[in-house]
């Protein structure tokens, strides 16, 4: 049976630990696929479980990586042959099934989503997961009604990959973006990809009142915590607020009456569970209305497996931008 190298996790008696490994190439049965992984990504989840800072990991050992995007070499599934580009995103990648570091990765096909016309598998790993989630959030404001003429979108964490991409479609749908970001070094970069004005973490107006003055037309919020209790306090009427990340903080301390006296909606996104009609339909509007123009912008780096531990410790103490490739077929 033929061998490949993947990043693996272990959590056992004796501890956390990951790294190369070599294991077997897997085998499709009935339903499933399998890939040829041209490009994976590096999501805040990823460095959660490749470092055991987070327990996100349901099964060990496992193949890292929550996203992959590649050609099919084999398929058992009617809806794929060999040879099509397919993406592979949320489900159970890297929590209970193996993930996309690893040269090959076999996945139920109806896991999968053929690449659409107009992106290729290295552009679909620019936007990943954390583009994928960042037009759920854009999917989500809108059908809740969210209009450019309710005024300014903040959007937070606006130097990873969900806020950079929210801010880059957002400003394409027409929307005035304030970005909020702690690395005024990325300004312009933020600024290129649409932001109009750019706060630091601790420049936002407004204070601990229940309800402070009406200054977002809503917001994408990546941080949880006291940063999204103090965007509830200052939404428009009938303003919306996508929650997605928690790096802030799982808790929120706030009161009922943003919700109650001004209409403001909290809208919880996650990526994994999508039906696969909104899937498809999400990953089409990122390739072509909603689609980042010039998308290498995004780029915050492109590594190898071997390096994985250490960008993962530098993504968890801020010190990453955009979005980075894994390249698995390559070694260091």
């Amino acid at each position: 049976m033929p061998s490949q190298r993947a990043f693996r996790i272990h959590c056992d008696e004796t501890g956390h630990r990951a790294g190369i490994e070599t294991i077997d190439v897997p085998e499709p049965v009935a339903g499933e696929v399998l890939l040829r992984v041209d490009y994976s990504s590096i999501n805040y989840k990823d460095a959660l479980g490749g470092t055991g800072k987070g327990k996100v990991i349901r099964r060990f050992p496992i193949t890292g990586g929550i996203d992959a995007a590649g050609v099919v070499v084999r398929s058992e599934h009617a809806g794929f042959q060999p040879g099509a580009a397919v993406i592979a995103t949320g489900h159970g990648m890297a929590f209970d099934h193996d993930g996309g570091y690893a040269q090959y990765l076999c996945v139920p096909g109806d896991w999968l989503v053929a690449v659409p016309d107009g992106l290729d598998t290295r552009t679909a790993m620019l936007l990943g997961t954390a583009g994928f989630t960042a037009a759920l959030a854009v999917h989500r404001l809108l059908r809740n009604d969210q209009r450019p003429d309710m005024g300014l979108i903040l959007v937070t964490g606006a130097s990873g990959g969900v806020g950079s991409i929210a801010i880059a479609i957002l400003a394409r749908l027409g929307f005035e973006v304030a970005a909020v970001s702690g690395k005024p070094d990325l300004d312009a970069w933020l600024k290129d990809l649409g932001a109009r004005q750019i706060f630091g973490r601790d420049e936002l107006p407004g204070g601990d009142r229940p309800l402070e003055k009406a200054t977002w037309g809503g917001a994408v919020d990546n941080v949880g915590g006291d940063m999204l209790a103090r965007i509830t306090r200052s939404v428009v009427p009938y303003g919306n607020i996508a929650s997605i990340g928690l790096a802030g903080g799982s808790e929120l301390h706030t009161t009922v009456m943003p919700f109650i006296l001004r209409g403001v909606s909290l809208l919880g996104c996650e990526s994994v569970h999508i039906a696969q009609p909104l899937r498809g339909q999400l990953w089409q509007h990122l390739a072509t209305d909603w689609r980042v123009e010039h998308p290498e912008r995004l780029l915050g780096g492109e590594v190898v497996l071997e390096a994985l531990p250490e960008v993962f410790e530098r993504m968890l103490a801020g010190r990453t931008h955009g979005r980075i490739l894994v390249k698995p077929s390559t070694a260091a």
